[in-house]
């Protein structure tokens, strides 16, 4: 807890993070995601809410998030979004370098951290677009170190941290406390666990029963394209389905040199690994993905403990081995992809940005993720073009970029938009290379309204 050197180390890897992840931004790598969490922190003390979801309390239970508000408000950047990433994530080191430490010697705890911030899946998790998720691996470390020692008020603390990240976690955590509970009875510590596992149980009741229904309107959302199992799906488990999971397995486990199943501890990753695991589609058991922070901290944690247990020098030893095949997985399956997201800045870059920046403030705009990313932090009314071609577009105004062809929603719905402007129901106002803007003008009481929108303010 004192060791300036792991400290010190934390501080690079946000620094770190922080660097390549504006690097990231300013390419434009950014995806749909990100857009949704800016806008909703942005929304944090109002609507809490985005144009892709409505309110974010329909989909999940977040309130993390309202600590974000403040320093998206005062800031006004992007930037803090991968920067607060960037810090939770890099803070997981000094928790697991504790628990080592708590039982073994410096020299171990260190090593310990440095494996922790060479460990392929917490990098990719710190490098993605901003989720919530990005927050609960640290949570969980520093909540079973305070366990560990005996800290029970601090339990509390980061227990309710980690309830406040998603739902999920309430589900992980009632698991975990139930367990604690029935192994440790009749001691504070058991007491303790008990206490967790209710208060998981009752934000769990609060946000099904309470929050969520009132949020949603029409219909509560559930992950049905994740486990919604069809005979399609269960057909493709052999072989790939399974291959794909089994990668994932090694990826996890291999640089950490499966010590986490010589835990006892490793049963509280059993919860968090299924929910990625038993998902038919692989975007939750992909290394880079922000589904890892939903196992993260429950797998790192055994992983100290196995530590521990042994040796120090065995520990050393082992940890140098953890280190160089952590290197090794970022050679082969590097989770940050470096050369699709890390670049110099483009010309293209600079176009949209410039034609971004024109744009009248709060303009009711549907566009792709490219401009969306770098929209949503102050823009309100910003959203993405249609998922599907046959969903009607109904935005004042349209936004393409050609110099970006790649866009998974241009792809989906540019043909859909040029049709529209076939058809005269939207019309071309202003293009600037690649860039073009298009202004709806289906009815007249849409085109005095877009119209309106736009002569209201000059492009800046």
């Amino acid at each position: 807890m004192r060791d300036r050197v792991v400290w010190l180390g934390t501080l690079l890897y946000a620094a770190l993070f922080t660097l390549l992840g504006a690097i990231k931004y300013a390419a434009h790598r950014n995806l749909v995601d990100f857009g949704i969490f800016a806008q909703t922190a942005a929304s944090a003390f109002g609507c809490f809410c985005n144009t892709i979801e409505g309110s974010h309390w329909a989909y999940h239970f977040s309130p993390i998030l309202y600590l974000v508000g403040p320093f998206v408000a005062i800031s006004r950047s992007p930037i803090a979004l991968i920067a607060l990433q960037s810090v939770a994530c890099a803070l997981v080191a000094p928790a697991i370098a504790a628990i080592v430490e708590a039982r073994s010697d410096a020299r171990a705890a260190r090593r310990c951290a440095l494996v922790v911030w060479l460990y392929p899946p917490l990098a990719g998790l710190a490098f993605g677009d901003f989720h919530e998720n990005g927050f609960a691996p640290a949570a969980i470390a520093w909540m079973l170190w305070a366990f560990d020692q005996g800290y029970y008020r601090l339990v509390f603390l980061f227990a309710m941290l980690a309830l406040a990240v998603k739902e999920d976690q309430a589900v992980f955590l009632a698991i975990a406390g139930a367990l604690g509970a029935w192994r440790l009875r009749g001691t504070p510590m058991g007491r303790t666990a008990a206490a967790v596992c209710i208060a998981s149980i009752l934000v769990l009741g609060w946000f099904y029963a309470g929050i969520q229904p009132h949020a949603s309107a029409l219909a509560h959302w559930v992950p049905t394209r994740f486990y919604a199992w069809t005979s399609a799906d269960l057909r493709a488990l052999l072989p790939a389905g399974i291959a794909q999971r089994l990668g994932f397995l090694l990826l996890a486990f291999v640089p950490l040199l499966f010590l986490p199943f010589r835990s006892r501890m490793m049963w509280l990753a059993a919860a968090p690994l299924a929910e990625v695991l038993l998902s038919r589609m692989s975007t939750t058991f992909t290394m880079g993905s922000h589904y890892a922070g939903a196992w993260l901290g429950y797998v790192l944690v055994p992983f100290a403990f196995a530590l521990r247990a042994m040796p120090p020098e065995r520990a050393r030893r082992l940890l140098w081995l953890s280190a160089a095949l952590c290197v090794l997985e970022f050679a082969v399956a590097d989770p940050l992809h470096p050369g699709l997201n890390l670049r110099a800045p483009q010309q293209r870059d600079a176009s949209l940005d410039a034609f971004v920046n024109s744009l009248p403030a709060n303009i009711d705009v549907a566009t792709q993720e490219e401009a969306y990313t770098h929209l949503a932090l102050t823009d309100p009314r910003a959203t993405l073009f249609p998922e599907y071609a046959s969903v009607p577009l109904q935005t004042c105004f349209a936004l393409t970029d050609g110099d970006f062809p790649d866009s998974p929603r241009l792809q989906e719905y540019g043909a859909a938009l040029h049709r529209l402007v076939k058809e005269g129901k939207y019309v071309l106002v202003r293009r600037s290379g690649a860039i073009a803007l298009y202004r709806s003008r289906t009815s007249s009481a849409a085109t005095t309204r877009c119209s309106h929108s736009l002569s209201m303010h000059t492009m800046r």
